[in-house]
């Protein structure tokens, strides 16, 4: 057990804090956007369970994974019809891609949501029972969980090293989840741009499932898109959605003035 706290797994346990940070951005904006469907009065249980529950499969599958990598790899399937569509699909490519058709239904259904709104103050968004967005939250953090074991093992085979960045990574989202969630409350125009990242994430691993099983359609083949696309597109959104918030609030400014000096 002492040879865990060596310089060596130390450093490696910082950057796998730091690579939990970054790749469980997507998962936390999903778990506060589906804590909204619960109860209100339960939203707050519900993230944090379902982060815990998370956490608990997190390190589950990262103990499979280790133990039984050749399965999630071997061949289950495969689809070949001429000029149309051809791959072939194993347990890992079959999970990608179930977890971003599912992301871009939730985000595509939610936005449909809001457009179709017209009051506000009269949504009521707590229709769904308390287990039944747990299991969605569970659900999708293993999907995310994928990219974030995978990429902890080509940084470190030490499974304690990895299981306690995902513990770590785990508390953090239990903080952080609330606040996100409050600030999404708060702010109501941030959450259709968080929508859109949800949308933007489904696409991701649609486009990573597509790789994995070495999928072509009409003679294409699909590439995964790449993290660095993932987050340039990411900043542009986010940049966007800031500049017309501030620019729509000048919009507002000029119209009162332009009131006032009318009355």
């Amino acid at each position: 057990m002492s040879e865990l706290f060596t310089l060596a797994n130390l450093v490696d346990l910082m950057l796998l804090i730091m690579l939990q940070a970054v790749l469980g951005f997507d998962n936390l904006l999903y778990i506060s956007l589906e804590s909204k469907r619960a109860p209100a009065d339960k939203q707050k249980a519900v993230r944090f369970w379902g982060i815990v529950l998370a956490v608990v499969f997190r390190i589950a599958l990262l103990f499979l994974l280790l133990n039984m990598i050749k399965a999630f790899q071997n061949e289950l399937f495969s689809i070949h019809w001429e000029g149309v569509i051809h791959a072939t699909f194993n347990l890992h490519a079959v999970v990608v891609l179930f977890g971003g058709v599912f992301i871009l239904y939730t985000a595509m259904k939610e936005i449909l949501h809001m457009m179709s709104l017209e009051e506000l103050d009269g949504e009521d968004r707590g229709s769904k029972p308390v287990g039944f967005v747990i299991f969605w939250i569970v659900a999708m953090n293993v999907v995310f969980s994928f990219d974030s074991i995978l990429s902890a093992m080509a940084v470190t085979d030490q499974f304690y090293v990895m299981a306690t960045a995902i513990l770590i990574g785990g508390i953090l989202m239990v903080v952080l989840a609330d606040t996100v969630s409050e600030f999404l409350q708060k702010n109501r125009m941030y959450e259709v741009l968080g929508l859109f990242i949800l949308f933007l994430v489904g696409v991701m691993l649609l486009s990573e499932g597509g790789h994995l099983s070495h999928m072509t359609l009409f003679g294409n083949e699909v590439i995964q898109m790449s993290k660095t696309t993932f987050y340039f597109v990411l900043f542009v959104l986010v940049v966007s959605d800031i500049v017309q918030s501030q620019y729509q609030k000048k919009i507002n400014r000029a119209k009162q003035r332009s009131h006032a000096k009318k009355s």
